[in-house]
């Protein structure tokens, strides 16, 4: 695990403001705990290939049965309250843009006053990893998405 992520337990609370992280198949999803069991993140393809806006749902659905970790990040500009009065700020935002405005801009936005993407810059930076996060997307949708009729059949 990468020195500047710290595992949570789901009997601890996260603190308020911290930025989540919840690592899925082929890439990692992010968002803002909120406190209550609550977190703040962008939408955009972590549930289908359509993007989504910026909501506030459960841990449980944010984590979607995936371990969630904190992102430390030392020099914060924002914290606790502040950092959670600037994820709600956005509440209902729907520009979601996979390269420039994703769920990990979004929480940087909201903990370090600037938004950027480090799984962005190291597809950038290593295109055969950009296209093995892009195949591994498509794939795990395609597999959501049989899922989802299949359960539609049956009900």
């Amino acid at each position: 695990m990468s020195p500047d992520l710290q595992p949570t337990l789901h009997a601890d609370e996260p603190p308020l403001g911290a930025h989540l992280v919840s690592r899925r198949a082929g890439y990692s999803h992010h968002g803002i705990y909120v406190g209550g069991g609550r977190v703040v993140h962008y939408a955009g393809l972590c549930v289908s290939l359509h993007r989504g806006p910026i909501e506030e749902v459960t841990l449980e659905r944010f984590a979607a049965g995936y371990e969630v970790a904190i992102v430390a990040h030392p020099c914060a500009a924002f914290v606790g309250r502040e950092a959670v009065a600037r994820a709600r700020s956005r509440l209902g935002e729907d520009r979601y843009r996979l390269l420039s405005n994703n769920c990990e801009h979004f929480c940087t936005w909201c903990v370090d006053g600037k938004g950027r993407s480090e799984q962005v810059r190291t597809c950038i930076a290593h295109p055969l990893a950009g296209l093995r996060v892009m195949r591994a997307l498509v794939h795990a949708r395609r597999v959501q998405a049989s899922h989802d009729g299949y359960a539609a059949q049956a009900a």
